[in-house]
C-alpha cells in the first residue's frame, strides 16, 4: 500500500490530546504543529482516523509542500505536483479553502483560483484534453500558507470531523463535539467515575463521554468524502475499519453520567441527541439549575461549558451564575471540574485559583479551560486549595 503524510488539523491548544489518540492507533507522528498533528500511514490509516480519531477536525493527504513568495511561485509549485495520482479525469476537484499566515500572498480567493488553474494545466497534458467536465466525485483540496510555506492537503472527511451526525438538536452557543470530546479526554476521567454537567444544553459533553465509555467510535455514523476515492482507497478498508469500530463497542457497561439544565425544552433535545447516539440509556438528563446542584457520591467530575456572555445582554447575570456554580462545586468537596470558558473572572467567583489552565481557540473565540482538581480516590486529602496539593 501506499504511505502517505496525513494531516490532522485540531482545536489550537489540544495538539496534545490528538497526538495522544494518534499514536493510540499505533501510527506515527512525524510532526506537531499550532493546530495539526502530521502523521504516516496507508489508506488503511486513512480510515480509522476518520473514523475513530474524537478530537480532530478532518483528515487531510499530503500532496503538496513547498515555498512561495509569489504567484508564478504558486503556479509552477502546484503545476509540478503529478495530480493524476489524486485526481481522476472526471473528478469535480476544487480548492474549498485557503488560510494564510505570515506570508507574503494572502487573498484566499486569488491563491485558490491559482492553485485549482495549475492543477487544470498540470491535468490537460496527462488526459490529452483542453476541458474538464468535472461530472465525476468531488475531490476537495485545502491549502495553508504558514511563512511563505505552501502546503496542500486532499480532504478525505468532507464536512468536520466534529459532525457525527447525532446532533440534530442544538442550544445556543453549543460546544463543538470533537471539543467537548478533548476537555474529557484532557480530564482523569473514565466510566467507573461520576460525571457531571450542570450546563449540559443539548447534550453534547454527556454524549462524548457515553460514547467513549461504551467504546463508540464517533465516525461511525456519518460519511466521509473519501469513500469515493476509489482510486486512492479500497472499499474493503472501510469496511475493514468499519467492522473493527463495531467490535470494540460494550453496552453492557455501568456508567453514572449526568447532565443538568434549567431549560426543560433543552433537556428534552439532549435526551434526543442521546438516542441518536445510541447512548441514551447511559446518561440521566434532568432539568435542574445548577444552584440545586448536589451528590451524595464522591470523587466525581464537573466537566462543562457555563454560560460566558458571548451575547450582548448575557454578561451582567454571569456573576450569580458563576456564583452560583461555585457555592455547588463547594459542596461537592472531593470533586475535580473543567470548565470551558471565556469568561475571565471564573477564578474570583471560584474562589480559587485554577490547578491549571489551557487556552483554546474555540473558533475565533479565545477560551480557557480551567481546572479545578480535588483529591484522587481513597486519598485523606482534602481538595486543592483547602491546605493540601492536587490530586485527579
Amino acid at each position: 500500500m501506499t504511505e502517505y503524510e496525513l494531516i490532522a488539523p485540531c482545536h489550537f491548544g489540544m495538539e496534545a490530546v490528538l497526538k495522544r489518540e494518534i499514536s493510540g492507533l499505533g501510527l506515527e507522528i512525524t510532526s506537531v504543529e499550532d493546530g495539526r498533528v502530521c502523521f504516516k500511514g496507508d489508506e488503511t490509516a486513512v480510515c480509522r482516523a476518520n473514523i475513530f480519531l474524537r478530537t480532530a477536525e478532518r483528515i487531510l493527504i499530503k500532496t503538496a509542500s513547498f515555498r512561495a513568495e509569489t504567484y508564478e511561485e504558486l503556479f509552477q509549485g502546484t503545476r509540478s505536483v503529478r495530480w493524476e495520482e489524486y485526481i481522476p479525469k472526471d473528478a469535480k476537484f476544487w480548492v474549498a479553502k485557503a488560510s494564510s499566515i505570515k506570508s507574503k500572498l494572502f487573498s484566499p480567493s486569488d491563491i485558490q483560483s491559482i492553485i485549482k488553474k495549475a492543477m487544470v494545466e498540470e491535468l490537460k497534458g496527462v488526459y490529452k484534453t483542453d476541458w474538464f467536465e468535472e461530472s465525476g466525485d468531488p475531490y476537495p483540496f485545502r491549502v495553508t500558507l504558514m511563512k511563505d510555506m505552501v502546503t496542500i492537503g486532499l480532504d478525505t472527511s468532507g464536512e468536520s470531523l466534529h459532525k457525527r451526525g447525532y446532533r440534530k438538536l442544538v442550544s445556543k452557543a453549543p460546544l463543538a463535539e470533537n471539543l467537548a470530546a478533548a476537555m474529557i479526554m484532557l480530564s482523569p476521567w473514565h466510566r467507573d467515575r461520576i460525571l457531571v454537567d450542570p450546563f449540559c444544553g443539548s447534550g453534547t459533553i454527556p454524549i462524548e463521554a457515553a460514547m467513549i465509555a461504551a467504546g463508540i467510535a464517533p465516525g461511525m455514523n456519518r460519511e466521509f468524502t473519501a469513500e469515493a476515492f476509489t482510486n486512492i482507497i479500497n472499499r474493503k478498508s472501510w469496511y475493514r475499519a468499519i467492522e473493527e469500530a463495531e467490535s470494540m463497542i460494550d453496552m453492557n457497561i455501568s456508567a453514572d453520567i449526568q447532565g443538568y439544565d434549567s431549560d426543560g425544552e433543552i433537556i428534552a433535545s439532549a435526551r434526543q441527541n442521546a438516542r441518536l447516539a445510541g447512548v441514551d440509556k447511559l446518561i440521566h438528563f434532568q432539568k435542574r439549575p445548577v444552584k440545586e446542584l448536589s451528590h451524595p457520591k464522591k470523587y466525581g467530575f464537573l466537566i462543562t461549558n457555563p454560560p460566558y456572555g458571548e451575547r450582548i445582554g448575557e454578561k451582567e447575570n454571569l456573576p450569580e451564575l458563576y456564583t452560583e456554580l461555585s457555592e455547588a462545586f463547594k459542596r461537592l468537596d472531593s470533586w475535580s471540574a473543567f470548565i470551558i470558558t471565556g469568561y475571565g473572572d471564573v477564578e474570583k467567583y471560584m474562589g480559587r485559583k485554577a490547578d491549571k489552565n489551557r487556552k483554546i481557540y474555540n473558533g475565533m473565540m479565545k477560551t480557557y479551560i480551567y481546572q479545578f482538581l480535588g483529591p484522587a480516590p481513597g486519598s485523606p486529602r482534602k481538595r486543592a486549595g483547602r491546605n493540601s496539593s492536587p490530586g485527579c
